[in-house]
């Protein structure tokens, strides 16, 4: 029988996540010589600002929710540890060593593939603990990441 988790904990992860991200596309603004990369860059920083205050929201509106009916709450629990833990900006450690991960704009760009890409599977996964009177915003930050994939995506095919 599935348990009672807090909500909470989990929007308080995505608040991180976000914090992370706006750190780290302002990292690659601060090194790239880029115009058209520092554009989109500075772009995705203030999208990760956004997200974070949306979750920050949300934050305040939830409560306890009940785990999906098919978890278990301690491997419901690790799981969604292991998907931040796993998170690329989670294992990259601090973002003020970037150098040491990116020479290139390519390097830089892939990364930013992966942080997205993470970002989005933590939210699908996240979307499930929020009521359903909630979901509409969650579901609006997937939407948001999977277009800014796709400007990622198309930058680094040019």
């Amino acid at each position: 029988m599935a348990g009672i988790f807090k909500a909470t904990d989990i929007l308080l992860a995505a608040q991180e996540v976000e914090t992370r991200g706006e750190v780290f596309y302002n990292r690659l603004v601060d090194m790239t010589t880029d115009p058209k990369l520092k554009k989109l860059f500075t772009f995705l920083a203030g999208e990760e600002t956004k997200h974070r205050e949306i979750f920050r929201k949300l934050y305040e509106r939830v409560g306890q929710v009940e785990l999906p009916a098919w978890a278990e709450e301690d491997e419901y629990v690790d799981y969604l540890k292991y998907l931040l833990d796993s998170h690329t900006l989670f294992r990259l450690g601090d973002v003020d060593h970037l150098k040491t991960f990116m020479g290139t704009s390519k390097e830089a760009l892939e990364t930013a593939i992966g942080f997205e890409k993470d970002t989005i599977m933590f939210f699908l996964e996240m979307r499930e603990f929020v009521p359903d009177g909630e979901k509409k915003h969650v579901q609006a930050c997937i939407d948001e990441e999977r277009s800014h994939l796709r400007l990622l995506a198309g930058m680094l095919r040019k």
